[in-house]
């Protein structure tokens, strides 16, 4: 789609079985399979490492890849801790090499035209923020236990929460403070021998002061009955405001607070090739991109720091700086107490 300078071949995949790795390398094409990661991280045919794998298993590939001099595409979130994402963003500074983090959602042509706009002081001073990432794959309580439902990497603090906190650095800048409230609601599921345990989180909200002095509000859940993909946002400013919802991520909804009250209203933008990243897909506006489009997006993005060697965002510090929201957000939570979000020059 992008005429990269570098084109990728799949060398080497793996997977937690071999059968399964084999299944994999089947049905994309690559030339071999393993179910020991060690071994693709080592292979000497291999030149950049993807980490699409659980959590808590992020840490230990990505410092391996970075010890062999490897570039590193990472998944969302960077690690399954603060200090997991702490010691991978120092590998990675160490290492020299290209990192990226996998948050695809903010790459939408919508999404970079609301961040050129709000730069472009288009909407005056920002004074406020409302995201969410709401789904409702867990909404139903009779839906069994699965490796979703332990551990708190993989609730909904550690899953979704990380998208929006990203889309809200994004386009308004660093978050100073915040208060939180994180919350099971399904405590039990069913499991193979009974009702098993839930032990991570099913939804949260978030208030927040940015540096720039901007109020926010955020909210995640799992069990927001009737949503699909409701990574949505709201900005308003001084001189406008913008809406945007990813169900209908090639729409993007623009108020300009000028002219004449009674002919003022949100207008729909409807991403075509003027925006950007749109015209590698589609030469017709308001066809659309969709969700694989992002993910192309993010490997030309991943393959343009390896090629030049400069950074693109969003690196691992990046990365890291939404790890230090969310730990902050547990720490308010427990405390019920607003916190400050720690710096970190790592």
């Amino acid at each position: 789609m992008f005429d990269s300078a570098l084109r990728p071949t799949l060398e080497v995949v793996c997977a937690s079985t071999d059968a399964s790795a084999e299944r994999y390398r089947q049905a994309y094409g690559f030339h071999r399979a393993t179910s020991d990661w060690r071994a693709l991280v080592a292979a000497r045919e291999v030149d950049a490492v993807i980490i699409a794998s659980p959590q808590e298993t992020h840490r230990a590939i990505a410092d391996a890849a970075f010890a062999a001099g490897k570039p590193v595409f990472c998944e969302k979130p960077l690690g399954a801790s603060l200090d997991d994402a702490r010691a991978m963003t120092a590998a990675a500074k160490a290492a020299g090499v290209a990192n990226m983090v996998g948050f695809n959602y903010v790459r939408t042509p919508a999404t970079q035209e609301a961040r050129r706009l709000i730069a472009a002081g288009a909407l005056g001073q920002i004074t406020w923020f409302r995201g969410e990432h709401t789904e409702d794959f867990l909404a139903d309580p009779a839906l069994p236990a699965t490796w979703r439902t332990t551990g708190r990497a993989n609730g909904t603090m550690g899953d979704l929460a990380p998208h929006m906190i990203n889309a809200a650095l994004a386009l308004l800048g660093p978050i100073r403070e915040v208060s939180a409230e994180i919350e099971t609601v399904h405590d039990s599921r069913p499991g193979a021998e009974g009702a098993a345990a839930v032990t991570n989180d099913d939804h949260a909200h978030m208030m927040c002061r940015f540096a720039s002095g901007a109020l926010g509000h955020l909210y995640f859940s799992r069990i927001a009955t009737g949503r699909k993909m409701g990574y949505a946002y709201e900005v308003h400013g001084t001189r406008g405001a913008l809406r945007f919802d990813q169900e209908d991520q090639n729409a993007l909804w623009l108020y300009r607070a000028e002219g004449p009250e009674a002919g003022r209203g949100f207008t729909k933008i409807l991403t075509g090739p003027a925006h950007a990243d749109y015209g590698a897909f589609c030469q017709g506006p308001g066809h659309g991109t969709g969700y694989q489009d992002q993910i192309i997006i993010e490997a030309r993005d991943f393959l343009t720091a390896i090629a030049t060697g400069a950074p693109v965002w969003p690196t691992f510090r990046d990365g890291l700086a939404v790890a230090e929201i969310i730990d902050t957000a547990w720490s308010a939570a427990a405390a019920r107490q607003w916190r400050a979000v720690p710096g970190d020059d790592t």
